[in-house]
């Protein structure tokens, strides 16, 4: 089995956990410093996903930023999800311009193949 396809060491939940006890917070104190319902972070702990796929990149993102004794690369992984590389104002203007170059087919093709590699990013692995 290859590095992609092993389970993290951790879960969401159990990093949470972890987080908790670390900072000596609540689900309430997490939730206000990353800017959602209590109820959100009670569903991670709980592992109940919903109709969602757990966290987007924003929240866990924010996790790490407010909790800095955990990583972005260790709270991604705990949620099950690939670290999103930086983009920088000059890569996004080059990107953009690329992509103005295309035809209208092509920005659509193109679009899906994006769309594809983000979806792969926030799949839990297999």
């Amino acid at each position: 089995m290859n590095t992609h396809e092993q389970q993290p060491a951790e879960d969401l939940a159990q990093l949470i956990a972890r987080l908790k006890d670390t900072y000596g917070v609540s689900d309430s104190e997490i939730a206000r410093r990353i800017g959602v319902a209590p109820a959100t972070v009670n569903s991670w702990v709980h592992r109940k996903r919903g109709t969602g796929r757990g966290p987007n990149k924003e929240k866990l993102r924010a996790l790490a930023a407010a909790f800095p004794k955990f990583t972005e690369a260790d709270i991604f992984a705990a949620a099950g999800r690939a670290t999103p590389g930086p983009l920088s104002d000059d890569a996004r203007v080059r990107i953009l311009a690329l992509i103005e170059e295309l035809t209208d087919e092509q920005q659509e093709m193109t679009e899906v193949q994006i769309r594809a590699l983000v979806e792969r990013n926030r799949s839990l692995p297999s």
